[in-house]
């Protein structure tokens, strides 16, 4: 299915403004008798899908401006370097890290990691480094990683 957009809408919401839009039926709530779509979603979450983007803070990313970003703890480690992006239903759930080999070999961590894009807090100024929003040791507690740091995580 496709919506019509308002031209004010596309310019705010999409990276390159349309006259039609994709709209995947899950994202449909209901058809109202004038005709109008009310969305199960929000503009900022269709945002995202529409401009295939990470949200960190209230800052919307291209996942290319992500790469080779350098992502610190809240206690200011350097955990490693952005080497990918994991997209699971048409939104990005993470960040594939390449963790510091003195931050493997301090936590166990293997070759590469998948940081959950909640856990993100900010970024600094420059936009080169990431800043989460809990320790490295918290964050390999967290049901989140676990789950995307499974052997059998549900890529697309």
């Amino acid at each position: 299915m496709r919506i019509q957009v308002e031209d004010d809408v596309a310019e705010e919401y999409m990276r390159k403004p349309a006259e039609y839009a994709p709209l995947h039926k899950e994202l449909v709530h209901s058809i109202r008798p004038d005709g109008g779509v009310k969305l199960s979603k929000s503009m900022r979450e269709l945002q995202r899908r529409w401009r295939n983007t990470v949200r960190i803070d209230n800052q919307m990313y291209a996942p290319d401006e992500l790469l080779d970003r350098a992502v610190l703890d809240n206690d200011n480690e350097d955990l490693g370097n952005v080497i990918d992006l994991v997209k699971i239903k048409r939104t990005y759930k993470g960040l594939v890290v390449q963790p510091h080999y003195i931050m493997r070999k301090r936590h166990g961590l293997p070759e590469t990691i998948v940081v959950p894009v909640g856990q993100l807090a900010r970024t600094t100024a420059r936009m080169d480094e990431i800043i989460m929003r809990c320790s490295m040791k918290r964050l390999v507690t967290l049901p989140s990683y676990l789950k995307l740091n499974s052997e059998g995580s549900e890529e697309e």
